[in-house]
């Protein structure tokens, strides 16, 4: 079979959350250590971090595997989900995968796997530790796929373990409150395994600290970073100049953060954080620690984070999907310097719709859109619910990047566009534009 028609395949015959929901996700862990008992058990050849949280995750993960590339590591990096390519989710040193590695996997233990009856994210995680082991990665970093016990990536035992927040997200599987969430998250702690929580909140800190003495786990909070905003780039003055210490101690006084948004502090105090408790502050870590975080896009290849995509009138794409995420969104889209703010919008339908649309801008004005996937809500519902809550919206019978087409013929170049509410809406304008 040709590359082509696997990934066909794999996308029509296996069930995947992120294009059914809940019907796609198989609780346990049965399955996956089926898949990877088959192929010899590649995860147990790796040195691993296991990055679980509700947002926060993707940027995390591409933080560490950049500090490791400026190490001189091979690193390997598994994520979820792809924007545009499927090898998006398996990249060794910023590099996906490449199509013949597809190819020869599936051609080798596609038909023992037919017997088990894997989901999509169970056979990619079963690709990625096959892949990663073939590299030879001197590292893997693991991003949890959803909540964390129960997670196929939850049969390695790792060196690190991090948890970035927790908010009210896939409540349905994971439960609706945030403890009941964090029980879940904190199932990827492991005996003596040190852990990262990289937002302290009430409601959650308890549960990971239990847990955490239950396994004689030792944790660790982000309180002694410190963080301070001390300029922003001539060019672009998105990009921000940062400072950082820790526990009073300066690591740099000006720093080029390209992770755009104010949320990203968050993930980058977090970051800093697991390199220390994993390699400790001497010289050479600092300044790892700093050209990592600098060089973060260009060695990993990071989309879709508050992503300026265009100028005149200024475009901004953003994957935040849920109330967590939209707090911080929310702040951003409130600050931008522009005319008129636009936001091209849409969610998919086992999202709670109403706690996003309460924290959105009230002077926006929305256009939305339908993704390209199963569980994508319709245009009309989410109007209504916008306009009971006083928003001006309208829905849009066109494709996500066709509407940005249409809608930039008719405002002011001064004026900003927002795309996003769904990591789905964020994919489908990015393939229409080509990037």
């Amino acid at each position: 079979m040709t590359y082509d028609e696997i990934i066909n395949q794999i996308f029509t015959a296996l069930p995947m959350y992120h294009k059914i929901g809940s019907s796609a996700y198989k609780e346990g862990l049965e399955n996956i250590e089926a898949l990877t008992a088959l192929i010899g058990h590649p995860e147990k050849q790796l040195k691993t971090i296991h990055v679980a949280g509700t947002n926060g995750k993707g940027s995390t993960t591409h933080l560490l595997s950049s500090f490791y590339q400026e190490m001189g590591c091979k690193v390997g990096l598994y994520t979820s989900p792809h924007l545009v390519d499927f090898r998006e989710r398996i990249k060794v040193n910023g590099e996906m995968i490449t199509k013949e590695a597809v190819v020869a996997f599936f051609e080798k233990f596609n038909e023992k796997f037919q017997q088990i009856e894997p989901s999509f994210f169970e056979m990619t995680t079963a690709l990625a530790f096959h892949y990663f082991a073939e590299q030879q990665v001197d590292i893997a970093i693991i991003e949890v796929g959803l909540g964390g016990r129960l997670d196929a990536t939850n049969v390695i035992l790792p060196e690190l373990c991090i948890i970035t927040n927790i908010s009210l997200d896939h409540t349905q599987l994971l439960g609706d409150t945030l403890a009941k969430i964090a029980f879940e998250k904190a199932g990827i702690m492991k005996p003596n395994v040190p852990v990262v929580v990289g937002k302290r909140q009430l409601e959650t800190l308890p549960v990971f600290t239990a847990r955490a003495q239950e396994l004689h786990a030792p944790l660790h909070t982000t309180e002694k970073v410190k963080i301070t905003h001390v300029g922003s780039d001539d060019g672009n003055p998105a990009i921000r100049h940062i400072a950082l210490e820790y526990n009073n101690i300066v690591f740099s006084s000006d720093i080029r953060l390209p992770l755009v948004g104010n949320y990203q502090l968050e993930n980058v105090a977090t970051f800093v954080e697991a390199v220390i408790q994993r390699h400790g502050m001497a010289p050479d870590i600092i300044e790892l620690i700093v050209r990592a975080i600098e060089n973060v896009l260009s060695n990993t290849h990071l989309h879709g984070r508050w992503e300026i995509v265009g100028t005149q009138p200024l475009t901004i794409c953003d994957t935040g999907h849920n109330s967590g995420g939209f707090e911080f969104l929310a702040q951003q889209l409130e600050s931008l310097n522009c005319t008129q703010l636009h936001c091209i919008i849409g969610f998919v339908n086992d999202k709670d719709i109403d706690s996003i649309i309460h924290l959105l801008p009230r002077k926006a004005r929305y256009v939305v859109c339908k993704a390209s996937v199963a569980r994508a809500e319709e245009p009309a519902v989410i109007v209504q619910k916008m306009a009971a809550a006083g928003l001006t919206a309208e829905a849009s019978e066109e494709a996500v990047f066709s509407t940005y087409q249409s809608l930039i013929q008719h405002i002011s170049k001064s004026d900003a566009v927002y795309i996003g509410g769904s990591t789905f809406i964020v994919a489908d304008f990015l393939k229409g534009k080509g990037i």
